[in-house]
């Protein structure tokens, strides 16, 4: 009896570790890894963005600003945003094909920060006003690690922020009908929400936790941040966790 009890205990404890090791293995398999920026001469910032239980496919972008405020540089913005043409951004023949869509209410507190207006007046960028490939791509469809370089040296303590926005995320506040002859607002709902980290050049390799500051205007049509957040709820769900450090990051 008591070496049928040994068998069955390192049974179980095989079992355990097999199962321990197969959601490691997803977990490594859900995060979307890449770079930004390789050939500038800067140091390396990387962000860990861990996703949340509302993440569905939603925008972001991350830049770099001064201790005052001042925007220096964009990161990381997504293809669609950085030239405004999404996949889904015309029908023709009853199918849905690639084109230009504007929309401001997307990720309107980068876009001001950005402060680049196109010819039809948004500062989300345009065709005429696109964000250079080194700075833009693929929109992460999962949780991700992105290292980036800044285009110059960092000599004092910078601020790394990240907004994030996902379309039709009604709650009982920010319902359908708040802004019924808003078309901007209509798409977003929930406005994007802006996260906030500092990071010091004399301590590389520190992670630091990006934390939620305020949101943006619903419909886009201003760069005004607003720190109260007690009417978001699903929006705030969209990332678990973030986390922002210098330097590159190195997968074991």
């Amino acid at each position: 009896m008591k070496n049928i009890l040994i068998l069955v205990l390192i049974a179980v404890i095989s079992y355990s570790c097999t199962i321990k090791q197969q959601a490691q293995a997803e977990a490594e398999e859900d995060i979307y890894v890449f770079t930004k920026n390789e050939a500038s001469e800067g140091p390396w910032i990387t962000v860990e963005f861990q996703r949340g239980e509302s993440f569905y496919y939603p925008l972001m972008a991350i830049w770099l600003e001064d201790m005052e405020g001042n925007y220096i540089q964009s990161l990381f913005v997504p293809e669609s945003v950085a030239t405004s043409v999404f996949r889904f951004g015309k029908t023709e023949g009853g199918e849905w094909k690639s084109g230009v869509r504007r929309w401001p209410q997307t990720l309107p507190y980068w876009s001001h920060k950005r402060n680049i207006k196109a010819a039809d007046g948004f500062y989300v960028p345009g065709p005429d006003t696109r964000v250079p490939d080194a700075y833009s791509g693929p929109t992460p469809t999962t949780g991700f690690v992105m290292s980036a370089r800044a285009d110059d040296p960092v000599q004092t303590s910078l601020r790394v922020l990240l907004e994030v926005n996902q379309n039709w995320d009604w709650n009982e506040y920010w319902t359908n009908d708040l802004y019924p002859d808003d078309e901007y607002y209509k798409r977003s709902c929930q406005p994007a929400i802006v996260y906030e980290a500092t990071i010091n050049p004399a301590m590389p390799g520190r992670k630091t936790v990006m934390k939620a500051i305020g949101h943006s205007h619903p419909s886009g049509s201003t760069g005004e941040l607003y720190d109260d957040l007690s009417t978001l709820t699903t929006a705030l769900n969209i990332a678990d966790s973030i986390y922002v450090y210098l330097g590159r990051a190195t997968l074991d």
